[in-house]
């Protein structure tokens, strides 16, 4: 019989395959691998803000994230180069948010969960929040979804259609903020871009239209959730990295098949 923390980080884990597969798809499609980074670093900084104010941490998490999204978003606009800052937002909210949580008096927060994430720990709230998330970010997918597509495919041909390219990034960036800040305690801030971009690699080879993609996502990312949790409990490995772990040894496994497709 499966042990009760052990069933509590496997939902944990299939709710942010919910929210990760089809979010990561349009990650992948807009290649905005290094945006999902810039705003999980963010969330570092949102446990910060949320721990020295005294508020939840989920919220101080999304706050931040989303803060950090949206001033990519300007500073993009206004012509600076997107992957230098990116870079300079990322590492410098990171580093900020590590040396502001050494401050904080009577809290002991371990930073490596923060890092790498703590899913073993994941509790029934916990659950609850991730599992809300989850399904605000997949009603706002579902809702938005062709709107989105065509903004991502066509951006000229969403303005014909009367679809705001910007609208739909801004969309993007919510729904983005709102998963790293339900992620952040199952794999923590370093691991989050990677359960957006794995599980959504490995699907572009098995499918042929980008709703099947979606679906082969949250899947696949079920599948690397359920793997890394046993691995990591029969080799008494690091939870968080080994469910990354396994979502990369199924993208080398999907390799030999996009060959195939193409």
């Amino acid at each position: 019989m499966i042990d009760d923390f052990l069933l509590r980080a496997l939902l944990a884990g299939i709710g942010l395959a919910i929210a990760t597969g089809p979010l990561g798809c349009f990650v992948v499609w807009r290649r905005m691998a290094y945006f999902g980074d810039a705003t999980a670093h963010a969330a570092v900084l949102g446990v910060a803000f949320a721990l020295i104010l005294g508020l939840p941490l989920t919220f101080g998490t999304l706050l931040i994230a989303l803060a950090m999204g949206l001033a990519v978003s300007a500073l993009s606009a206004r012509g600076h180069a997107m992957d230098t800052t990116l870079g300079v937002l990322a590492h410098s909210a990171l580093a900020i948010g590590l040396v502001a949580i050494s401050f904080v008096q009577g809290v002991r927060i371990d930073v490596s969960s923060l890092l790498f994430g703590d899913i073993l720990a994941v509790g029934s709230s916990d659950l609850t929040v991730i599992y809300t998330g989850a399904s605000l970010v997949l009603a706002l997918l579902v809702w938005r979804w062709q709107s989105l597509l065509t903004s991502t495919l066509n951006p000229e041909l969403a303005v014909a259609a009367g679809i705001s390219p910007k609208r739909e990034q801004l969309l993007l960036t919510l729904a983005l903020a709102l998963t790293v800040a339900i992620a952040i305690k199952v794999v923590g801030a370093l691991l989050i871009s990677a359960m957006l971009l794995l599980p959504s690699a490995s699907a572009r080879s098995l499918s042929r239209t980008p709703e099947a993609m979606a679906l082969w996502a949250v899947l696949i990312g079920v599948l690397a959730v359920f793997g890394g949790l046993m691995g990591s409990y029969w080799f008494d490995t690091p939870t968080g990295p080994s469910i990354v772990s396994a979502a990369a040894l199924i993208f080398t496994v999907s390799l030999p098949l996009r060959k195939l497709a193409q």
